[in-house]
């Protein structure tokens, strides 16, 4: 299959990036890796007359510690940050999450921005960033403004971006103390979108009580989600509460899990609670130093 007919734009700075979106409007949709949007296009499940090629931008590429936060470019590579030392010190729950997503080559290519923008519900990046609470900086030629990732993640493949705004990096908070953290789902192949999955991060205090509890759910709605009613239930947990009972009660609150072709709803469900589970001990074991 071939995309329909196109212009390629390749701007050189943000502003030109931004300029481009103002003036095409609804018919020019940013291209940034590309392993998502190629192969909608190529389906004709999606058609652009104007395609903007921000990969090569240099300013939407890197990654720096700021403060309490890691700051990754948008356009940042997976690969890349798979491999940052910054990234593993300060936000290591996006370095275990990335082997997960797709092959080697599909890393090579696409971007922590465009995963995160495109907002498949059953994608890695989009759960770490709910579940680590990160702020997504998008700017177009009225201004830039942070859109927290509770807000940002609307429907799918439908974020809180404006037609005209572009997405220029992703803040992360950097967790501190005895933390650990944990990703796991379940895919028919390595590499294929998870059935369900679960991206957890936990904070211990001395005592081995649970004073910081972070779960992300991918691939059980719309969207990404937070398990909230689990998270708190951790909380002042000693590290061995029952995580197949904390699994349970994350797929409690959910009221609109899909079903398809590998699996009805109710399957989902107890895929996702077994996932919690196993991700929790594992981020527990992993800050108590095991």
């Amino acid at each position: 299959m071939k995309p329909s007919s196109f212009e390629h734009h390749a701007p050189e700075t943000v502003d030109e990036a931004t300029a481009l979106l103002a003036e095409l409007g609804d018919g020019a949709k940013v291209l940034a890796g590309g392993q998502s949007l190629i192969p909608m296009l190529s389906l004709r499940l999606a058609q652009f007359e104007h395609l903007i090629d921000v990969g090569r931008i240099p300013a939407l590429r890197g990654v720096r510690r700021d403060g309490a936060t890691v700051a990754i470019g948008s356009a940042t590579v997976d690969a890349d940050a798979e491999l940052d030392p910054v990234v593993a010190a300060g936000v290591p729950l996006l370095t275990a999450a990335t082997p997960f997503v797709g092959h080697f080559q599909i890393r090579s290519r696409g971007t922590v921005g465009g995963s995160i923008a495109h907002a498949d519900p059953c994608a890695e990046y989009p759960a770490v960033a709910l579940a680590l609470d990160a702020e997504l900086e998008a700017t177009s030629t009225r201004g830039s403004r942070t859109i927290p990732a509770a807000e940002f993640f609307q429907g799918y493949w439908t974020t809180a971006l404006a037609p005209d705004e572009l997405l220029t990096g992703v803040r992360f908070p950097v967790w501190d103390g005895r933390c650990g953290f944990a990703v796991h789902e379940f895919a028919r192949r390595h590499g294929d979108f998870a059935v369900a999955g679960a991206v957890v991060g936990v904070e211990l205090a001395d005592d081995r009580r649970v004073t910081r509890c972070a779960i992300g759910l991918l691939g059980l709605g719309s969207t990404p989600l937070r398990a909230t009613a689990a998270e708190q239930a951790a909380l002042g947990q000693s590290e061995d509460l029952d995580a197949r009972a904390l699994g349970r009660l994350a797929m409690a609150e959910l009221d609109d899990v899909p079903g398809d072709l590998h699996g009805p709803p109710s399957y989902r469900t107890r895929v996702g609670a077994a996932m919690v589970a196993r991700a929790f001990t594992d981020a527990v074991r992993r800050a108590s130093g095991g």
